[in-house]
């Protein structure tokens, strides 16, 4: 068996980007409710650490402590192996100053705003928002600036969507 604590403490620095993917996919499918806000909630914690600076996600004890079976991983990592090729041939190192110290703050900041939208409880304000969220996560990863950028922005677009038809539909 492993902990969470001992795959986060491996991915280093990529730890954030893992951890915001894995709560960002249940995000992604539309028409599910109460799960997206639920984990919108560790996302929002993470994003704000990595606002704040931190280097390394800190985890509770007892999420650190969390012990699962390698065989199960090993079966999970398996069957996302085809998605994670497809990912890989088009993820690569690029536009490195987005991804950077100083930037990481800041698009831990930006992150807090298409999270926070999660957060609605209204048909379909989940999974643009989570699918942007996703993809950055990913460039996360990958250090990849152009991926981070097209998830802040598609993030970021869903949000002022939102925003300006609410404030239509009021008017």
């Amino acid at each position: 068996t492993a902990t969470l604590g001992d795959i986060v403490d491996r991915l280093d620095h990529r730890a954030f980007g893992f951890l915001l993917l894995l709560l960002a996919l249940p995000c992604c499918l539309p028409f599910v409710y109460a799960l997206p806000q639920i984990v919108a909630l560790p996302m929002l914690a993470l994003a704000g650490q990595l606002a704040m600076g931190k280097r390394h996600p800190w985890l509770p004890k007892k999420l650190h402590e969390r012990r699962f079976a390698i065989p199960a991983f090993a079966t999970v990592l398996t069957r996302a192996e085809r998605y994670v090729g497809w990912v890989e041939r088009i993820a690569t190192p690029r536009l490195r100053p987005v991804t950077g110290p100083t930037a990481l703050r800041i698009i831990g900041a930006l992150m807090l705003i298409p999270i926070a939208s999660i957060l609605l409880p209204l048909p379909l304000t989940n999974t643009v928002p989570g699918i942007g969220v996703a993809i950055a996560a990913l460039g996360l990863i990958e250090r990849d600036g152009l991926l981070v950028s097209g998830g802040l922005l598609i993030g970021f677009v869903w949000v002022f969507l939102l925003i300006f038809v609410g404030a239509e539909t009021l008017h």
